[in-house]
């Protein structure tokens, strides 16, 4: 086991890096991607993919053999009571409790809903979920789904899909600033220095899908988004040198020959 593991709710996790199962050309080219990504935890869209079809080939039959822990996810859901009964279906598909939690409030931006992922949250938390929600990159929002219970806070970086990158590092800053759970960088990721950015702030993971599925080699891209994560991670931990405005010589003048 890793000696700098994510810690979610007392499990422990090697990777840092979430991913997702949506967009691939194929479900070959799935796993290809996601044993690349070295993630340990792969998020599934229940409402996008056909639970019941187990047959050779098919998504859910490749999630069976693999040994990822699956994160159930509640994408396109608009409502908490929509998101409340899709993850108890979850569960009694023995998916787990450990779930990530979205509720968006417009379909063209599809920013979340805070009010309804609030409401969702505090439901899911007390009948005993691992409550993992996508949420806008607020500190209020964030401390609220914290005190509710959350067991981790996923801000998004940017719009879902958008791969604009790290939009608002000055709020990210805040929220990890606060807060007591792990903070984890869901959406908006376009390329792996978006990954590495979003750790060295000291993000606590990284959840990505399109900038992976829709990359022009998913495969090579989720291994340099493995590399990212890893590389963000220890220049946080090693601490950057402080910014100065002016030069400063690198090599020491005492001693020099004059």
């Amino acid at each position: 086991m890793s000696a700098d593991p994510l810690i979610i709710a007392g499990r422990h996790f090697e990777s840092r890096l979430i991913v997702g199962t949506g967009k691939y050309k194929s479900v070959a080219e799935t796993e290809s991607a996601i044993d690349a990504s070295g993630a340990q935890i792969v998020t599934v869209a229940l409402r996008r993919v056909d639970r019941n079809d187990r047959s050779e080939g098919s998504l859910m039959a490749l999630l069976s053999r693999k040994s990822w822990i699956l994160l159930p996810n509640t994408a396109g859901c608009y409502t908490a009571d929509e998101a409340v009964r899709t993850l108890r279906l979850a569960r009694e598909l023995g998916l787990g409790d450990m779930v990530k939690l979205e509720v968006i409030g417009d379909p063209k931006t599809l920013y979340p809903d805070n009010e309804q992922t609030l409401e969702a949250a505090k439901i899911l938390v007390k009948e005993g979920f691992t409550v993992m929600p996508y949420c806008i990159d607020d500190p209020i929002v964030c401390r609220k789904l914290e005190d509710i219970g959350c067991a981790a806070v996923m801000p998004l970086a940017a719009p879902i899909g958008s791969g604009l990158g790290i939009r608002n590092p000055h709020n990210l800053s805040i929220i990890l600033e606060h807060a007591k759970v792990p903070v984890l960088v869901d959406a908006g990721v376009g390329t792996a220095s978006d990954a590495a950015i979003a750790m060295e702030l000291g993000c606590h993971g990284v959840l990505m899908n399109t900038a992976i599925a829709l990359a022009r080699d998913p495969v090579l891209m989720a291994h340099a988004m493995r590399e990212a994560v890893s590389a963000g991670r220890s220049a946080f931990l090693a601490g950057r040198m402080e910014k100065r405005r002016y030069a400063n010589a690198s090599s020491p003048t005492a001693g020099l020959i004059e």
